[in-house]
Formats: C-alpha cells, structure tokens, sequence
C-alpha cells in the first residue's frame, strides 16, 4: 500500500498547499481540506470506511498540529491573538477534545463520515451566508459558563472530526461580532491546542490495529503526514500575508460552495 500512496504524492502536496493557504488566509483549519481528501485516497487503496475514516480524521489532526502552528506564529507577531481568551477557554476545549476523542472511538466509521459532512456543510452554509449579510447573535461574547460550554463543544467537534479549532472557532466568533483577524489569530492557536492532544489521543485508539497501513502509528499515517505538510507549513505563511492585503469575500464565496458539494457528498455518499 505504501508504493500505491506514493502514486498520489504530488495530489497530497496540492491537498497540503491548499490546506496550509486556507489555514492561514481563511482561518478554517485544513482538516476540512484534508479529512474528504484522505479518506477517497484510503478507500481507493481499498480499506473500508471503519479504518480509512478514522485513518483520515487521525492523519489531518497530526498535520494541524504542525499548520496551526506556523499560522499562529505569524498572527502573533502581528500581535492579533488574544491570548486572555486562550488562557480562559483552554480547560473547556481540553476537556471537550478528551470527550470527542472518546466518543470517536464508539461510534462507527460510517456515523463519522455522515457526521464530518453535516458539519462541514452546515459551517460552509453560514460562511457562504455570512458573507452577504453578516450573522450575530450578540455584540460581545457571553458570560463565563456560557463560553465555558461552547468551548467544550468547540473541543470535542473538533477533535472527532479531524478539523483543529479554527473552523469551527472563527465563524463563532463572528457570531459575537469578533474582529475578524484577531479571530483567524486566535482560531490558529486553538488549532494547535486541539490538534496535539487529539493526534496523541488517535495513537492510543489505533494502536494494535493490524490492518492499518504500512507507516502508520495507530490512526495517524506518517507517509501521508509527510507528503501532506511540507506543502502546507510552505503555504501558509502566504496565507497570512494575504489575508492582511486581500478582500476575501469573493473568495469565501467560492470557497464554501465547494465545502458544501463535499460536505453533502461525505454526508449522502
């Protein structure tokens, strides 16, 4: 298998670019890139939807790990992170990535892969919809037990469906009318946050599996890691450079029509 996911090298390190480019310009983790991408190459190697899912969501959260991380570097020595709120919501988010991960490995690889589209779809909808006219549901962020819980949800989604924090982070900032680098900053570093546990946590769930591919360390495949993050850490700093010069309205337009076809594709295929 190693030799046949070698043939798809130079589509990883496309998937990869673009991953590490829309991590750093859009602030949506490139789990949503990568996750749909690994999980057709592993089904077209021929394993079933109960490894290759998993495999997928495993393999993406180790490459974030990385991604998250350069993009968090350049937005803060922009000075845009706002560190206070990572401090406050790091004990919530820690305690909802130990609940997603515990709750990936009891569900089905189908339940995942309908689950992974649903939310894909749902969060490219409002980021298409947010673009024409934008969506809040306060001016200002809520009280403590209320963000204290949206951080645990934000934790746990995150790391069952492979995507790290900012995907999921930017658009519910937005909701309470957040500045929209510093949250692309601060989405970048619950990137990292999220993604780290979560990729150890995918070791330990994997581990003894036998029908995993050559290379893998439980749910993370290390050949696919490598060909997938070079591209990506190398884009991403573009990313970010172009996200303080460009309009990206047109851009998130098209950009989330696309995550729509396949978020409803993952969810009904």
């Amino acid at each position: 298998m190693v030799a046949k996911l070698l043939v798809y090298a130079p589509l990883l390190f496309a998937c990869g670019a673009l991953a590490g480019l829309s991590a750093g310009l859009l602030g949506v983790g490139g789990g949503i890139i990568v996750v749909p991408f690994l999980y057709h190459v592993y089904t077209a190697l021929g394993l079933g939807t109960e490894l290759a899912m998993p495999l997928a969501v495993g393999t993406s959260l180790a490459t974030i790990v990385l991604t998250s991380g350069v993009a968090a570097r350049g937005h803060h020595r922009r000075g845009t992170v706002d560190w206070p709120m990572v401090r406050g919501w790091l004990p919530p988010v820690m305690l909802g990535v130990a609940l997603g991960a515990g709750y990936s490995f009891v569900t089905s690889g189908a339940s995942l892969k309908t689950l992974f589209g649903m939310l894909l779809a749902v969060t490219a909808l409002h980021m298409f919809v947010a673009t024409f006219r934008p969506v809040s549901v306060g001016r200002e962020l809520p009280g403590r037990r209320m963000q204290s819980a949206l951080g645990v949800a934000v934790g746990s989604l995150a790391s069952v469906l492979g995507i790290g924090g900012g995907t999921l982070m930017v658009p519910l900032l937005n909701l309470y009318h957040y500045q929209i680098h510093r949250a692309v900053a601060t989405g970048s570093v619950f990137g990292v946050v999220i993604s780290l546990p979560a990729t150890f946590a995918y070791v330990a769930g994997g581990w003894g599996e036998t029908a995993l591919p050559a290379g893998s360390t439980g749910y993370v495949d290390w050949i696919a890691f490598a060909l997938l993050v070079p591209a990506s850490i190398l884009f991403v700093p573009l990313g970010v450079r172009l996200a303080y010069r460009l309009d990206v309205t047109l851009l998130k337009r098209v950009f989330a029509l696309f995550l729509i076809a396949v978020g409803l594709e993952m969810a009904l295929g």
